[in-house]
C-alpha cells in the first residue's frame, strides 16, 4: 500500500512539473511573439515572464555556436535586425527546456527624410541592364547583368555610345561594380566569383572567389579601404582589397522599425553608404559603423515615369561632387538630384 502511494505522488508530481514546464513554455512564446513586433534596441534588457524567471536556475541564450547568459541585447552577440536565437532554460524541477524565438533588433535613432530636387537630366541607353554605376570626373563606368549580355562599360556623361566595354561569357551574370584607383572590380550574381579590369581599357585582369558567408553577389562599393558588398540579405560585407575572398568584418541594416533586405547597388560617399533596395524606389543613407539607416530617400515620383514591371527598377547611384546621380536597369535617363 505504501509503496502505491508513493508511485501515485511521484505520478503526480510529473503531473505537476509537465503542467509546470508547459506554462513556462507558453509565457516564454506569448512574450516572445509580442517582442517580435516591438523590437528591441541595443542596451535594451530582455523583461521575461516572470513565470520565466521564477521557475529558472539558468538561462543561456545561443547564437548558432555562440551562447550568452545575459539578458542584455549586446552587440557582441546581437546584430540589428532579425536574429534566431534558442531559449535554453534550467528549470529548478532539473528539467532542461528549449524554445526557438526571433529577436528583432533596431535603430536607436530616427531615419530623416532626405528632400532633394532634380537639377539634371542625361541620356541612358535603355538596353542597360544597370547593375553597378560610378562616375569619375566626367566618366561613368556600369555594370549591367543578365545572361548572355552582361558586360562592363564606361561612357562620357550625357553621351551614350562607350568609350570601352568588355562583354562576359553568357554563363555570368554581373553584378555590382566600383573604382579602386586604377581597377574596377566587379560581381557577378551567383557564380560565386569576381572580376577585376584595367580601369582606362577596361582590359579582364583577374578573377576572385567570394568568401563563403556570401550566398550571391549584388552592390558593390569601395570606402577608401574595404570593399563593401551586398549580398540581397540585410548584411554588408567588409572585403579585403587585396583579397576580396576576406571578410574583414559585416554589419546589418536596420531603421527604427524596420530590418532591411535587398540591398541591392551600393555607393560610399563621405563616411555614409548608399544603397538601392531592390524593386522599391528608396535609397538608403547607412552608418557603415553599425548599420543604423541614418536617412531615406523616397524617389517614388522618379521611378513612377520609368518602372513598369518587376525589372525595370531604380538601381543606381554615384554621386557627382555633392549632387546625386540616380538611374535604373533599362531607364533611358539619369537624373542628378541636388539635396537639400
Amino acid at each position: 500500500m505504501k509503496n502505491k502511494i508513493i508511485v501515485g505522488f511521484a505520478a503526480l508530481l510529473m503531473v505537476m512539473s509537465c503542467k509546470n514546464d508547459e506554462k513556462i513554455l507558453t509565457s516564454l512564446a506569448d512574450y516572445n511573439a509580442s517582442m517580435e513586433t516591438q523590437g528591441y534596441h541595443f542596451g535594451d534588457k530582455i523583461e521575461l515572464p516572470k513565470e520565466v524567471i521564477d521557475n529558472a536556475e539558468s538561462i543561456v541564450i545561443s547564437f548558432g555556436e555562440k551562447e550568452s547568459t545575459s539578458l542584455t541585447v549586446d552587440p557582441k552577440y546581437f546584430t540589428l535586425g532579425d536574429n534566431a536565437v534558442t531559449f535554453n532554460i534550467k528549470t529548478k524541477g532539473g528539467e532542461t527546456l528549449y524554445q526557438d524565438a526571433t529577436i528583432n533588433v533596431y535603430s536607436k535613432s530616427p531615419e530623416t527624410a532626405i528632400n532633394y530636387e532634380v537639377i539634371a537630366e542625361y541620356p541612358h541607353d535603355p538596353k542597360n541592364f544597370v547593375q553597378g554605376f560610378q562616375i569619375e570626373g566626367n566618366t561613368i563606368y556600369e555594370s549591367d547583368g543578365q545572361h548572355g549580355s552582361s558586360k562592363i562599360l564606361k561612357y562620357n556623361l550625357g553621351d551614350t555610345k562607350p568609350i570601352a566595354s568588355t562583354t562576359q561569357p553568357e554563363e555570368f551574370f554581373s553584378e555590382g561594380s566600383t573604382i579602386v584607383r586604377d581597377k574596377v572590380y566587379q560581381l557577378t550574381w551567383q557564380n560565386k566569383k569576381g572580376f577585376i579590369y584595367d580601369k582606362n581599357t577596361l582590359v579582364l585582369q583577374s578573377e576572385f572567389p567570394y568568401p563563403n558567408v556570401m550566398g550571391e553577389g549584388w552592390g558593390l562599393t569601395y570606402d577608401g579601404k574595404n570593399l563593401i558588398a551586398s549580398d540581397g540579405t540585410k548584411n554588408l560585407y567588409f572585403l579585403d582589397v587585396k583579397d576580396p575572398s576576406k571578410m574583414v568584418r559585416f554589419i546589418s541594416v536596420a531603421g527604427t522599425n524596420s530590418v532591411y533586405e535587398k540591398l541591392n547597388e551600393l555607393e560610399y560617399y563621405k563616411g555614409f553608404i548608399y544603397a538601392n533596395v531592390w524593386q522599391k524606389p528608396y535609397i538608403l543613407k547607412i552608418n557603415p559603423a553599425n548599420g543604423e539607416v541614418v536617412g531615406k530617400f523616397d524617389f517614388s515620383d522618379i521611378a513612377k515615369k520609368n518602372t513598369k514591371g518587376e525589372d525595370d527598377v531604380l538601381n543606381g547611384i554615384a554621386f557627382k561632387g555633392d549632387n546625386m546621380l540616380v538611374t535604373g536597369k533599362n531607364w533611358p535617363t539619369i537624373y542628378e538630384v541636388a539635396i537639400k
